[in-house]
Formats: C-alpha cells, sequence, structure tokens
C-alpha cells in the first residue's frame, strides 16, 4: 500500500454527463487489473469519443480505439505557424551591408586616385617669384586669370575653321583677369584689366599690357600686374585657345542667350538671336569678337566674363560632376591645357571655379579707351579710382557700388 490512498484517481460518484458526448465504449481495453476501463467513469469521461459535425451538415464519429478527432489547426487559440529559424535571415543583410562597404571603399580610392592623378598633370611653373618692391600679403586672395592666344592642342584644320591663324611671333594675353576672394567671405570680385591697357613693363618702359606677355611671359605678366594694381598675386592660371575649345566640347558645349545675331568675319563667329548650345568653336569665336561693337574690347571683356560664369556653371552641375562619361574628360582636358604656379594644386582650382560662379564682375575705372600713346591707341586708367579700387581690397573694405559695373551683352 502506497502513501496515496487507494483509488484517489478514481471519481467515487457517477460521471457527470456532457451534452454531445458519446456513451463510454465497451471495447476499450481492460487494464492489467481485470477491470474494464469502460467500468472507470473517470477513464471513460477521460477518453470519451466527441461527433463533429463535418463539413457538410452531417456528423462523423470516430472508430472504436481511435484517438479523439482534434479541430483544424487554424481554429486553435493563440496558435501560430513559424517557419524553422534559419541563420540565413541573419547573414543575408550583413552579407549587403559588406557588398556596400566595398563599393564604398572601391569609390574612395577611385575618387583619390583620380584627384592625385590630374592634380599630377597641371603644368606648373615658377610664375610668381619675390622681387624688390612687390606688394605684400594684405586682406583676401588674389588670382591672376590669364587666357592666351596660344594654338596648342588646335588641329592645322581647327585654326582655318575657327580663324585664329597659325604662325605668330611670340604669345600674347588676350583675356586678362584679376579673381579677389575676400578673406572673411562675402562676394569675390571678378575685374578685367584690358590688354591694350597703357602700363609701365618692368625693363620695357611704358606699353600695353599683354606686351608684358608676350616679352616675359606669364611671369613678366604678373610682376608688371602688381606693380600696376598694388595687388598680391597669391596664384596664376593661364589657358590657351585649344584647351579652352577642349573643356567646352568635353561637356558638351554651353547654353547661351544672346539678345542679337552675331557675325564677325575676323573670328568665324556666326550666332543667331535666343538660346543656343555653342561648340567649342563656337564659344571660341564668341569670346574673340570684339568687331561687332563699337567699344570692341571693353564690350568682348564682358562678354568673356558672361561666358566664363556659363561655362563654370555648366563644369560644376550635378549633371557634369556626378558623371563620369563627362567630369572625367572635362577635368582631364583642363588640367592638361592649364598653366599654373607651382604652389596651385587641384584642390584650389575647383574652390576658384565655384567662387567664380558667383562672382561680381567689372573692369578696372577707364578715363580714356582710345589714348593715343608711342605703341599705338591704349586704354588709360582712371588712377584714382582705379587706386580706391585696389586699395579697398586690400584694406578688405567693401568697394564703393559705383566701381562695380557688372556684364552686359552688347547690342
Amino acid at each position: 500500500m502506497g502513501e496515496w490512498p487507494e483509488g484517489w484517481f478514481r471519481d467515487e460518484g457517477p460521471a457527470p454527463s456532457v451534452p454531445g458526448a458519446a456513451e463510454p465504449t465497451a471495447s476499450i481495453r481492460a487494464g492489467s487489473s481485470g477491470s474494464s476501463y469502460a467500468d472507470d467513469p473517470t477513464a471513460a469521461g477521460q477518453y470519451q469519443v466527441r461527433n463533429y459535425s463535418s463539413s457538410s451538415g452531417g456528423s462523423a464519429s470516430a472508430p472504436p480505439g481511435a484517438w479523439p478527432d482534434q479541430p483544424p489547426p487554424k481554429s486553435l487559440p493563440g496558435w501560430r505557424f513559424r517557419p524553422p529559424s534559419s541563420g540565413r535571415r541573419w547573414t543575408r543583410p550583413r552579407r549587403i551591408l559588406g557588398i556596400l562597404a566595398i563599393l564604398i571603399a572601391l569609390i574612395l580610392v577611385g575618387t583619390v586616385g583620380t584627384y592625385f592623378y590630374l592634380n599630377s598633370k597641371l603644368h606648373r611653373a615658377n610664375i610668381l617669384v619675390d622681387y624688390s618692391g612687390r606688394p605684400a600679403l594684405a586682406s583676401g586672395t588674389n588670382w591672376l586669370i590669364a587666357g592666351s592666344d596660344s594654338r596648342q592642342g588646335l588641329t592645322r584644320a581647327q585654326e582655318r575653321q575657327y580663324g585664329t591663324g597659325h604662325d605668330i611671333s611670340g604669345h600674347r594675353s588676350d583675356t586678362i583677369l584679376i579673381l579677389h576672394v575676400p578673406a572673411g567671405g562675402g562676394h569675390p570680385l571678378l575685374i578685367s584689366l584690358p590688354r591694350d591697357s597703357y602700363v609701365h613693363i618692368p625693363g620695357s618702359g611704358m606699353n600695353k599690357l599683354n606686351a608684358a606677355f608676350a616679352f616675359g611671359g606669364p611671369k613678366l605678366l604678373a610682376e608688371t600686374v602688381q606693380d600696376a594694381t598694388g595687388l598680391h598675386i597669391s596664384h596664376y592660371m593661364g589657358i590657351g585657345f585649344g584647351g579652352f575649345v577642349n573643356v567646352v566640347n568635353d561637356v558638351g558645349g554651353v547654353r547661351l542667350c544672346v539678345k542679337h545675331a552675331l557675325n564677325d568675319r575676323a573670328s568665324n563667329l556666326h550666332l543667331k538671336a535666343g538660346c543656343q548650345v555653342l561648340t567649342g568653336g563656337q564659344a571660341l569665336a564668341y569670346v574673340r569678337d570684339r568687331h561687332t561693337f563699337s567699344t570692341q574690347d571693353l564690350q568682348r571683356e564682358q562678354d568673356q566674363r558672361i561666358f566664363l560664369k556659363a561655362l563654370l556653371t555648366k563644369m560644376t552641375s550635378p549633371g557634369v560632376m556626378f558623371n563620369p562619361f563627362s567630369a572625367l574628360p572635362a577635368a582631364s582636358g583642363a588640367v592638361d591645357t592649364l598653366t599654373v604656379d607651382n604652389s596651385t594644386s587641384l584642390y584650389q582650382l575647383i574652390r576658384v571655379a565655384m567662387a567664380l560662379r558667383g562672382a561680381q564682375t567689372t573692369t578696372v575705372p577707364i578715363a580714356n579707351s582710345n589714348y593715343v600713346t608711342a605703341a599705338g591707341d591704349a586704354v588709360l586708367w582712371n588712377s584714382q579710382e582705379a587706386k580706391t579700387l585696389f586699395n579697398d581690397l586690400n584694406a578688405g573694405r567693401p568697394v564703393p557700388k559705383s566701381l562695380i559695373t557688372g556684364s552686359k551683352q552688347g547690342t
């Protein structure tokens, strides 16, 4: 006799009736003690056979000795099918992140490599040198930008097509600009210096400004400009005809709107009125045209500034900068034809390109645009207003609005 009383599992009373339940079956196998489970109300109640309605509305009974029918799995409360866990669903995001990390690394390596490659292609020269009387460093940074008439990069057919000629004695500078970038922010100022400005050239006396380029190249031009303006030139950038044409073509042309039709036989310029996309050859003819206007060089300088801004806006647009098929050829073509001083890097050129997009523009104040000299008709500066302009830039002061003329297309 165990410690539990005999019959602890039995219910001495009659089994309660359960509606819809079948009566205990006698076919249930007898226990080992010889008594039948059918005689045991508790056991019988535990193994009752229930009738479940079929989908057709009838009833079905489990055969004798079978386990009772179970409700469909979907009807079990709180039960939900869960697929066996697998490690793949955890490894898939890791694999995607790994692929992204590799792609980012490749892009960074490619970008850095491209930068150093392009930076190495810049043509550097010892242009900005110290000399006795050179202006001291002052407020802001000053760039000297020159467009020479070098035909390097043009074929003989292109020279004939663009009307540039071939054999010229020495090189001349048709475009001379100073870009002043303020030290404390604010709008940069792009100043045109007419190529026929009558100035003193070290070692050569009074002459036209572009004669300095012909006599001593960029180095003598930089020294002449510094002496004439009193500005310390920190960086130099020069580009020839060939490089200009190639850059415009590499970016897919530059959109420009002109007020009137322009036709100039000297530069082979033929443009209709309205907005149009200029090819490299058309752009070169546009910035060289001076015979169409009564003010000639003075109007050409404004057109050059207008086109320079349009070109740099196109080059720094997302459609070009983030398109390797446009950005790489344009950048490679530009740096391959640029001449810069020894201290200029590609990063600084990118910054100056951004600055030029939003720069204010003007021309050095002029007293006489047809000043008769031994070197021919020249441009005489208004010495007092020019002094005010350059002194204010050196001191970091705002330039009088009357000295900022802007850029307008000729009529």
